[in-house]
């Protein structure tokens, strides 16, 4: 099958996280004046796509990812105008933009359910998941993604409603198709705004097996698995072809839906182009690369051939059937130098080393806001300091089990949300240039080293990197279409692979740990001539046959 050229597939996506971007007004806050003040940034590092994160009203139990009004914009961000200057700012500037999409949950602040809790019989009782308890326990065992049981008791009907996240996101009962029908009419509001696509968040977890049974329960854990029966439910792809139908098809969009656990061969029924669903899904197998047997916070060494063995297996699944986003953090994930490079000794070169791995693999690359120009992950010394609600919840569960702070503490600086959470680093002056006031959470101590004036001062920084790339992606279209053979498969430190299109050809070497290693060009690849594209160190032999690598060092060659 021919891989179809689409304009999404060619662009390079930009996640903006509103609150932590850039403060107009001095409340510690980033909105969306703060946004169109640093577009012309944006449009220097050369994105095509903008993915803006929820903007719409809320209570900001989880920082906007609990909404009370879809189609009205969080007072802490603007107003109405405000977002239609953006986005004809970002259109006059030829970048598109995409909203986020959170439909499996309201906030238990929307009208829906103000109206649906009131009474059993009220008209908005079934958008929601209501069930009596047993013996005055919940319906069934399942936890919560964000600690504690799914369930939350609700006196004034002496019923349950359930969450897969805060008590505060009480899910969407996505049987009832007036419940559809009011997203689909949402989304063509903002469709016929001229928005350009959503990114839909969870969305594989939209539908929930019938009679929600009880989940598998260890020894040693308090609440059983509810997720084999809430994600990729019976009815999930009947849910989005109808969306694709009544919605989706009438527009030139993008979408790429959030499914935690899909495997390549799950996610096929996501985004093949003849199943009309979705263009693009994100996937989290690479994102639990680091993850022991308990979960996220059960932090355990990675190795390369894992990750390579990870990367191949999606691409090789989809070829010619669905297209890959590619990313190696987004606001729910630590800041990628830290956690797949080298923070400290090589940051620059190791951040340098990530991107051209992300930007030369076949799929949409998605940046994700400062690390085009390497922030890092943050150590504050107290949860005191930390305002994600997932990593709060964990915390308290585990203190009251007698967990001691510094283990827990060690899990939040290697995993905890807030790392990619804090604010911008603009400058170096107070608060890095983010605001004149009083930032909602702490900036990262080493923003006076870390800054985007600093970055565009320095030619050789990881912002002009990244600009380079994302060139490149536009100049070679064997960097989007091409196909890929591994190099290397089975080496612990050397990522190396070749792209092919037509009669262009790219040799990317990547060394992605701290040693010294040899790189020795497989016979079987014949060239005349070569032209380095890009290189994170100064080159001077081309001679591919053998090559002494230095650390974290990343080569791109065009091969004649």
């Amino acid at each position: 099958m021919v891989c179809m050229k689409r304009w999404w597939k060619e662009a390079v996506v930009y996640q903006i996280y509103p609150r932590s971007f850039k403060d107009s007004n001095g409340d510690g806050i980033g909105d969306l004046q703060g946004i169109i003040e640093k577009l012309d940034y944006l449009k220097k590092l050369g994105i095509g796509v903008v993915w803006l994160s929820p903007v719409y009203q809320s209570p900001n139990d989880d920082n906007g990812y609990d909404i009370s009004d879809y189609r009205a914009i969080m007072k802490e961000f603007g107003t109405e105008k405000d977002f239609e200057e953006l986005l004809q700012g970002m259109h006059q500037r030829g970048i598109k933009l995409v909203m986020d999409l959170v439909v499996n949950h309201t906030s238990d602040e929307h009208k829906w359910f103000i109206e649906s809790r009131s009474s059993k019989d009220n008209q908005f009782r079934d958008y929601y998941i209501w069930r009596n308890g047993k013996d005055g326990n919940p319906p069934n065992n399942w936890g919560s993604f964000f600690s504690g049981s799914a369930w939350k008791y609700d006196k004034a009907t002496d019923q349950y409603y359930f969450h897969l996240f805060s008590t505060k996101q009480p899910d969407l009962n996505w049987e009832n198709k007036k419940v559809r029908s009011e997203v689909y009419d949402m989304m063509k509001f903002w469709f016929d705004k001229g928005i350009d696509g959503f990114r839909m968040d969870v969305i594989n977890l939209i539908s929930k097996v019938p009679g929600l049974p009880d989940g598998e329960k260890g020894e040693n854990d308090l609440y059983g698995n509810g997720f084999p029966f809430t994600a990729n439910g019976p009815r999930i792809h009947e849910f989005l072809q109808e969306m694709n139908r009544e919605v989706l098809s009438k527009y030139d969009i993008m979408t790429v839906g959030e499914a935690p656990g899909v495997d390549p061969k799950t996610a096929e029924l996501y985004v093949n182009s003849d199943r009309n669903e979705l263009n693009m899904i994100f996937q989290f197998e690479l994102m639990d690369i680091d993850s022991g047997e308990h979960g996220k916070w059960d932090i355990k060494p990675w190795k390369l051939t894992t990750f390579k063995e990870i990367m191949f297996k999606w691409y090789d699944t989809l070829k010619g059937k669905g297209w890959n986003s590619l990313f190696l953090n987004n606001h729910d994930q630590p800041r990628m130098v830290s956690r797949f490079g080298n923070d400290k000794e090589y940051r620059v070169e190791s951040a340098k080393l990530l991107a051209t791995f992300l930007h030369t693999w076949q799929g949409t690359p998605y940046i994700y806001q400062g690390e085009e120009i390497g922030m890092t992950n943050v150590h504050f010394n107290d949860i005191s300091e930390y305002k994600d609600i997932e990593s709060i919840n964990m915390y308290k569960e585990m203190s009251a089990l007698g967990v001691p702070k510094e283990t827990l503490m060690k899990g939040i600086y290697a995993k905890g949300r807030d790392n990619a959470r804090t604010p911008i680093q603009w400058n170096s002056s107070e608060n890095a240039g983010f605001t004149d006031g009083k930032p909602w959470i702490n900036v990262n101590p080493n923003y006076k080293e870390i800054n985007v004036e600093r970055a565009l001062a320095d030619k050789s920084s990881v912002f002009y990197y990244y600009q380079k790339l994302i060139q490149l992606r536009k100049q070679y279209e064997v960097i989007v279409y091409g196909d890929i053979n591994m190099l290397y498969k089975d080496d612990e430190s050397i990522f190396a692979y070749t792209r092919n299109l037509n009669n262009e050809r790219l040799l990317v070497i990547l060394n992605f740990f701290d040693s010294k290693v040899e790189f020795n060009l497989p016979e079987d690849i014949e060239y005349k001539a070569t032209e380095l594209l890009i290189s994170n160190y100064q080159v001077e032999e081309h001679d591919l046959h053998s090559i002494r690598l230095r650390p974290y060092e990343a080569r791109v060659y065009l091969l004649k």
